[in-house]
């Protein structure tokens, strides 16, 4: 048997975070077929997506920050002021997102987070379907992931690869 000794640490490094990060990419593209396949293309990096709405004073009313990577739209935040809450606004932030996510962009979908409290109605709404539910995350609430396919018709996402006979 082979005795190994490491030396284990805790501290935050950047350098060491950047350096796993680029070892993950590396595995993961030898591994995997797809993400190979997207080596040297525009999906392969992730584009940020920022659309931000102002009011008529100029003051920042609702803004999304989120990005795009390999034909998927990511919204990491999507926030409207509470005095402009119930107007809309969140709709077309979203929306926006959506459409430049979509035309601009040539993202087949959309993924997102967000907690109980937080907005899973709001987003089911506008589309988006619940595909994972994390109870107590943290503690005493739950997480939901959601996804909502970009096409002009509406359905579920593809659930089979491209060129597979009834894939959409």
């Amino acid at each position: 048997m082979v005795c190994r000794m490491f030396r284990i640490e805790t501290e935050v490094d950047k350098e060491r975070r950047d350096l796993l990060r680029a070892r993950l990419l590396e595995a993961n593209t030898a591994a995997s077929p797809v993400l190979r396949a997207l080596r040297g293309t525009p999906g392969e990096r992730e584009v940020p997506l920022h659309v931000w709405a102002f009011d008529a004073a100029g003051d920042l009313a609702g803004g999304l920050v989120g990005h795009t990577w390999a034909s998927w739209l990511y919204v990491a935040y999507l926030w409207v002021d509470e005095h402009h809450r119930g107007a809309g606004l969140g709709t077309r932030l979203l929306a926006q997102a959506e459409r430049v996510a979509r035309e601009e962009r040539g993202c087949l979908a959309a993924r997102l987070e967000t907690w109980d409290f937080q907005a899973p109605e709001f987003y089911r709404k506008q589309g988006y379907e619940v595909v994972c539910v994390i109870p107590d995350y943290p503690p005493g609430i739950t997480e939901y992931t959601l996804t909502k396919k970009l096409s002009r018709a509406a359905g579920p996402l593809p659930t089979a690869p491209p060129g597979t006979p009834g894939a959409r």
